[in-house]
């Protein structure tokens, strides 16, 4: 979801869901927070400008890490960065470079020590930004690159590698942290397929946990550590399959459908929570480990705005959260369920800018 596939989390490269988002927003309607918003509180806008993505609490709630482009400040890709998160109105955020600075990043999440992050790159392979896919050879269709170039590494908060995780042909990111701490759980081709893996962080004992046809991505386990959370799409139709597998021989993925499932955290009894069709994305289990809180376009056909939603995990009791009119995604809470994270356009000027958002959360 997930901008690798992320990305969610990116969505691809991930590879957000930005191009899906219309600039009629004008600063007249630019807002940090709308009447609508009864659940957030003090909320607080912590960068301005570029696209920043993927913002997720370290364990102890005391930092974010995120990823950035910004080409006016010599960003022309996805990098990961990591900021302490300001505690009084005067503290400002002061987010520092943790990936190399070369190749393209994505999805990155703290390791249990809140003193390390892993992401995905692509540095190894080059040190230039890989290129973007040409929409218009797919009908101007909205696709995602699985750059193949993509392993997981582990990167200390001074930006130093301490160690590469994945190296294996074809797509690994996405990746993120078991609650113990012990087990990350990732996206790879691996196998031929877009699919979840749990890796033993001690042992690097790796294990496959979805098997179905279609993307699985961006996936998140439960504060309990029992059940994990994702993004999937689920081709049906003989041209449905053929169009995923032919993207997909070119390392690529529409993820125009997409639902969120949720299985046991060893990937047994998988089940699809959400049937809103469009885009369903980057979700969360919240804090009681039950409800569940994720992105969604399902009420625009025209494929925008993104919101956030809450629902149970039966798909019921389906709630609007936010109300800006081109992009809310990538929802977070903080370990001790105090705080949420998020992403936005709002407040941005009527530019493309997409920015993070912390706030108090109001029950």
């Amino acid at each position: 979801m997930s901008k690798s596939l992320s990305a969610y989390k990116f969505i691809a490269p991930f590879l957000i869901l930005f191009c899906f988002i219309s600039m009629q927003s004008t600063s007249a309607q630019d807002s940090l927070q709308y009447a609508a918003e009864s659940h957030f509180k003090n909320i607080r806008q912590l960068t301005f400008g570029g696209d920043n993505a993927e913002a997720y609490f370290s364990f102890d709630g005391k930092w974010l890490v995120f990823q950035k482009t910004y080409a006016k400040e010599g960003i022309p890709c996805d990098q990961i960065y990591v900021g302490k998160i300001p505690e009084s109105a005067n503290e400002k955020f002061e987010p520092r470079l943790v990936s190399t600075g070369k190749g393209r990043t994505t999805c990155g999440a703290f390791l249990k020590d809140n003193k390390h992050v892993v992401f995905a790159s692509t540095h190894l392979a080059s040190e230039a930004c890989p290129p973007v896919p040409d929409r218009a050879k797919y009908g101007n269709k909205y696709i995602w690159p699985l750059y193949p170039e993509y392993d997981i590494f582990v990167s200390n908060m001074d930006g130093k590698i301490t160690k590469q995780l994945t190296d294996n042909p074809g797509y690994d990111a996405e990746a993120t942290i078991s609650p113990d701490g012990k087990t990350m759980l990732f996206t790879s081709t691996r196998d031929g397929d877009i699919d979840l893996y749990t890796m033993d962080l001690k042992s690097g004992k790796t294990k496959r946990i979805t098997n179905q046809l279609g993307y699985d991505g961006g996936a998140w386990f439960s504060p309990d550590g029992k059940k994990i959370i994702w993004r999937a799409s689920r081709p049906q139709t003989e041209s449905e399959i053929k169009e995923y597998k032919d993207l997909l021989k070119e390392n690529l993925v529409a993820p125009t459908q997409m639902e969120v499932w949720i299985a046991n955290a060893d990937g047994s009894q998988a089940k699809q929570v959400s049937k809103l069709g469009q885009a369903n994305w980057a979700p969360a289990y919240m804090p009681d480990s039950k409800t569940i809180i994720f992105a969604s376009n399902h009420e625009y056909k025209r494929g925008f705005p993104f919101n956030l939603y809450t629902m149970n995990e039966d798909g019921s009791d389906l709630k609007k959260i936010s109300r800006d009119k081109g992009f809310d995604a990538f929802p977070m809470f903080s370990t001790d369920g105090k705080k949420v994270v998020f992403c936005s356009n709002r407040n941005n000027g009527g530019t493309r800018d997409t920015n993070i958002f912390v706030a108090d959360w109001v029950d």
